[in-house]
């Protein structure tokens, strides 16, 4: 094919804002729109919550808005739908965006669930160590409570050269999700590792959302973004040979640059000449950059290499509880007063017996986020928030923290201020580790469906 595609950007991650994509939607004159709303422990929070919860549905719980918000102008425009919104169950992901379309009184279209990705205590005997300490992986198997792997595009482009207009997956690697339909509407094979390369980094450019059109970069006086509360998602419009130009709606805040473009193009990135996705390994090196105008850059020059032997695995355990909480000092003295604290917390933390693995006390405003590394003559804050927080094999050992710091209120130090504690201060803690599987170890499967 000759013509170009667009490719719209409709998330970046689970707690993205809506209305860009519904911006998009409306506006963007895209082919596609593909929401990518997963992190690294989203699904083992979802397999959390689906054994405390029978109620829970398993899919993205932004799922019914997003779809309300895009699902319209989506249909009317021809706009085909790509999201792994499905978590852990694509399956009922698919039927409630069905039951979205009949509701709107949208008939006739056809919605995929792709399966496959959850591979669940089976990663035991499809791997043998652990990617980050190379201990053994059957370790992890008392407290495992989820592993999925990472699946690439080409069963989304299957589902696309079914004829369906929707594609809902669970764990797809992010570019992946932009890559199936250049796949699919250009006709690249999966071994043009070149062509499948270049659309891995235009999905990689895009699956943080607003992070390419402003967001994440502004900082004032040094890196300023024109209307930051109005940011646009980007969009892509793609030629047969993976050339690139990004942009957005016409109107909108936010900014696309050469210098917002490179940012991008290296978050998360260790190696920009072996980026290992489950397609290709993407090759940036090569890239060119133009700033065309205001509102567009054109990238080329973005190729890859043969993809690995192996897919990666994301593995969920269960590793014991959080206890959280915080109160103030404001005012001359409130350093001062915060390090008494400290000193108060860590001695009835002893009488109480606090078994706990880890403990921290930070003080937000001056070494929260730096820690040991913060300079020993740093100026001294107007107002503190103390920050405590313990990890432990048991809840009842992290709830000690939230009633200490209770006991600060009238037990503590002058000018202490104390939150109501209306809100939950303790939560079960989810490590996420990585193994590698043979790829043919991983099937996936296709249901349709059609509203």
């Amino acid at each position: 094919m000759s013509h170009s595609i667009r490719i719209g950007s409709g998330s970046g991650w689970w707690g993205d804002r809506i209305e860009p994509a519904a911006l998009s939607a409306e506006h963007g004159a895209l082919d596609y729109l593909c929401f990518e709303t997963m992190a690294e422990a989203t699904v083992s929070a979802a397999q959390v919550r689906a054994r405390r919860d029978p109620a829970f549905p398993g899919y993205d719980t932004y799922l019914d808005e997003r779809m309300r918000a895009v699902l319209p102008a989506c249909m009317r425009g021809n706009t085909r739908i790509i999201s792994n919104q499905g978590w852990i169950d694509p399956t009922r992901a698919a039927r409630r965006v069905v039951e979205l379309l009949s509701e709107m009184g949208i008939h006739g279209v056809k919605v995929a669930a792709v399966n496959g990705s959850l591979i669940g205590k089976r990663v035991l005997d499809m791997a043998d160590s652990i990617m980050e300490t190379g201990a053994p992986l059957r370790e992890l198997e008392p407290t495992l409570i989820s592993a999925e792997a990472y699946m690439g595009a080409e069963p989304i482009a299957d589902a696309l050269r079914d004829g369906a207009r929707i594609v809902i997956t669970g764990r797809v690697a992010d570019p992946s999700l932009f890559l199936a339909p250049l796949m699919h509407e250009f006709g690249w094979e999966a071994n043009d590792y070149a062509r499948i390369g270049a659309g891995s980094a235009i999905g990689h450019l895009l699956e943080c959302g607003a992070q390419i059109t402003g967001g994440y970069f502004c900082d004032p006086g040094f890196k300023d973004v024109p209307m930051p509360w109005n940011l646009a998602f980007p969009i892509a419009e793609v030629e047969p040979n993976g050339d690139v130009v990004i942009s957005r709606v016409a109107g909108t805040g936010g900014a696309i640059t050469l210098q917002t473009v490179k940012e991008q193009m290296l978050y998360e990135v260790h190696d920009p000449a072996n980026y290992i996705t489950p397609d290709a390994v993407v090759d940036f090196t090569q890239a060119k950059l133009e700033q065309i105008d205001e509102q567009r850059v054109r990238v080329t020059g973005l190729t890859g290499k043969p993809r690995t032997d192996t897919l990666k695995v994301s593995i969920g355990c269960l590793e014991g509880f959080i206890g959280e909480d915080m109160f103030f000092y404001a005012g001359p003295g409130a350093l001062r007063r915060a390090k008494l604290a400290k000193q108060v917390l860590e001695e009835r933390f002893k009488l109480v017996k606090l078994d706990a693995q880890d403990l921290r006390i930070d003080f937000l405003g001056l070494n929260a986020i730096h820690g040991a590394a913060t300079p020993e003559d740093a100026p001294e804050p107007y107002e503190i928030a103390v920050r405590v927080a313990a990890r432990t094999r048991t809840r009842a050992e992290a709830a000690k923290v939230g009633r200490e710091v209770d006991g600060m209120a009238v037990s503590g130090i002058a000018h202490t201020g104390k939150r109501v504690p209306h809100q939950d201060r303790t939560r079960e803690v989810i490590g996420v580790w990585s193994a590698l599987v043979a790829r043919e170890q991983v099937q996936a499967s296709i249901e349709y469906f059609e509203s």
